[in-house]
């Protein structure tokens, strides 16, 4: 088992100066910048019972996120007159928080490696959600989405979000911070009579999971009929993790859409504009969905622009799964160098550094395997 606790010692070191000098609201944050409110945060956490009753991992686990959970204000925080903002600081502190773990310390290319680092990607890309789950008019359902994800990173659920949110409150100088561990509070109430405050909520089926998080207008505990025909492979993953590999040994009996095949055929190199080379292969995939015809769509797939083409899928009533691979980044390294047509490593670190790996509630399945 990982010792995080030798992480911790040197987590912050790329991150600390510029912490120290970005600044923070002053009316939310009156302790000042970043890096001294993260040091209260941590010392917040310490101070919940409840984060004792947790195993030795996930304390681990949410004290690193603790530790990271604002470091994307390194990178959004704007300053406009006298007021100061940093939006959208979770998702790319989630980013950031990945690339870190992933390339600085390992945590990457087995089971309990992802499981570890993503659930610390999830509480940082996620850790201000509580405070506005009763207020939002989708509350639920976003609780919902987000408790999925333990059945991926069975670490992961609500009631360590929560500790965390509730964490960060104690980190903070504000007026407010009573109303909102109160708002806090009454999400893990919400998430307990959901049903899915330690873990995913229990579906009928996958089908009816898929219509509930997707948004569609049915009750959690209907079990709906399912009118798909058929399945499309989503794969994912960096360059070099194996996939095509992976669809020989699995998926041979099904066409392919490779957009490096593509690429090859017509001559475009990835760093040329790829509208062409999209637009081909959501043609060919169209013409596959018309037939009702299963096929992988392979391609790296490493961003939220997932969504789109999942939505095309699902409009000619396909289902999705998506396939998403990793291996070790000394043997993701060694692969892509041995490919006929290596893509620069500095492509790869930009890729990464963008990567937000595939969620639970983004298809009917998703799987995240090392191989």
């Amino acid at each position: 088992m990982i010792d995080c606790r030798q992480i911790e010692q040197t987590l912050l070191s790329p991150f600390k100066e510029a912490m120290s000098q970005t600044p923070q609201p002053p009316q939310w944050h009156g302790e000042g910048d970043v890096l001294t409110h993260t040091r209260m945060v941590v010392d917040g956490l310490q101070s919940i019972a409840e984060y004792h009753e947790l195993t030795p991992v996930q304390q681990q686990e949410l004290r690193i996120a603790a530790m990271l959970h604002d470091i994307g204000k390194i990178k959004t925080t704007q300053q406009v007159g006298s007021e100061i903002f940093a939006h959208h600081h979770g998702p790319t502190g989630a980013r950031m928080a990945r690339q870190s773990l992933w390339q600085g310390y390992n945590l990457c290319g087995t089971p309990e490696l992802i499981n570890i680092r993503e659930t610390i990607c999830l509480l940082v890309r996620y850790h201000d959600f509580p405070h506005y789950a009763v207020v939002n008019a989708d509350g639920a359902l976003r609780l919902h989405k987000l408790a999925s994800n333990g059945e991926l990173a069975p670490d992961f659920s609500i009631r360590l979000l929560c500790l965390l949110a509730r964490a960060d409150m104690l980190g903070r100088v504000c007026d407010d911070r009573d109303d909102v561990i109160e708002r806090i509070e009454l999400c893990e109430e919400l998430a307990q009579e959901e049903g899915c405050f330690d873990c995913p909520y229990p579906f009928s089926s996958l089908h009816t999971e898929r219509a509930f998080l997707s948004g569609r207008e049915v009750w959690k505990d209907q079990s709906l009929y399912d009118d798909t025909w058929g399945e499309v492979i989503m794969m994912s993953g960096l360059p070099g993790t194996g996939k095509d590999t992976w669809i020989s040994e699995h998926y041979s009996n099904l066409p392919t859409i490779s957009l490096d095949e593509l690429r090859t055929r017509h001559k475009v190199l990835p760093t040329d504009n790829q509208g062409t080379i999209i637009q081909m292969a959501k043609n060919q995939a169209k013409e596959y969905l018309r037939a009702h015809q299963p096929f992988v769509w392979n391609a790296t797939n490493l961003t939220s622009n997932r969504a789109t083409l999942i939505e095309l899928f699902e409009a000619y009533r396909a289902r999705v799964r998506i396939v998403y691979l990793e291996t070790s980044n000394d043997e993701q390294v060694r692969r892509n160098m041995g490919r006929e047509a290596a893509v620069p490593q500095s492509v790869i670190d930009e890729m990464l550094g963008k990567t937000v790996v595939p969620e639970r509630h983004e298809a009917t399945r998703v799987e995240w395997h090392c191989v």
